[in-house]
């Protein structure tokens, strides 16, 4: 299902005018790339809010009308305001079919908790990485990708390579590596002999504590004295 939203051309730009026009309840943007130049456009502020609460709108091809005709764009980069449920400004690119692009798309996890390292070793599985740099041709682009983690095992971790990525994507290597994308973990829980070396520690770490500080009273406590003495030997000369 591809989004479809609405832009206006925009005839003024600058802060001020990106200011006034917030006001009226428009956010600025811009639509570049492609054969075309850069267009600075505007769309309904509450409409667009509305939008970027969906998860595909971020990801995937979007179906931008705007001044009678229908473009297909990719969401870039969206500017919000530090405190306020605002959009500052927002930028799409246009897309060209015949060209491979580069997005990050969400991971979406599943099985885990029917999987041997939970059902049998009662471990924690980890969710490492949230979302893939990926790369592929605009018509072959994901809204998200799955991950299966129903047969993870324990002490076993799911890397990108083991990842069931739809025809024509490519996940985008950084530098050779094979990050991991989940790992299952069992919570290490202390014997009782572990627990009493710790508690006994603890206890010589406090009586440390207290002598040390015991010490440092009767120190605090001569000093005056000495300076006391010292006085009275001034005096009498």
């Amino acid at each position: 299902m591809k989004h479809q939203f609405t832009a206006f051309p925009r005839n003024s730009e600058g802060r001020g005018a990106s200011r006034r026009l917030r006001r009226t309840g428009r956010a600025p943007g811009i639509v570049y790339g492609g054969s075309a130049s850069p267009q600075p456009i505007e769309l309904d502020h509450n409409a667009l809010i509305h939008a970027l609460k969906n998860e595909g709108f971020h990801s995937s091809i979007l179906s931008m009308k705007l001044d009678g005709s229908t473009h297909e764009v990719l969401l870039r980069d969206v500017q919000m305001h530090p405190f306020r449920h605002e959009v500052l400004h927002i930028d799409f690119q246009r897309v060209d079919a015949n060209r491979r692009i580069h997005m990050k798309v969400p991971l979406h996890f599943s099985g885990g908790e029917n999987s041997p390292a939970v059902k049998l070793a009662g471990a924690i599985v980890s969710h490492v990485l949230a979302e893939l740099d990926i790369s592929c041709l605009p018509k072959d682009l994901p809204e998200f990708i799955e991950v299966d983690l129903s047969e993870l095992a324990v002490g076993q971790s799911v890397h990108v390579s083991d990842l069931k990525l739809p025809a024509g994507v490519k996940a985008v290597p950084r530098a050779g590596m094979d990050p991991v994308v989940a790992t299952a973990i069992v919570p290490r829980v202390m014997t009782e002999a572990e627990e009493e070396a710790a508690a006994a520690e603890e206890a010589a770490a406090a009586a440390a504590s207290a002598a040390a500080a015991e010490e440092a009273a009767k120190a605090a406590e001569k000093t005056p004295e000495k300076g006391g003495s010292s006085g009275k030997k001034e005096e009498k000369k």
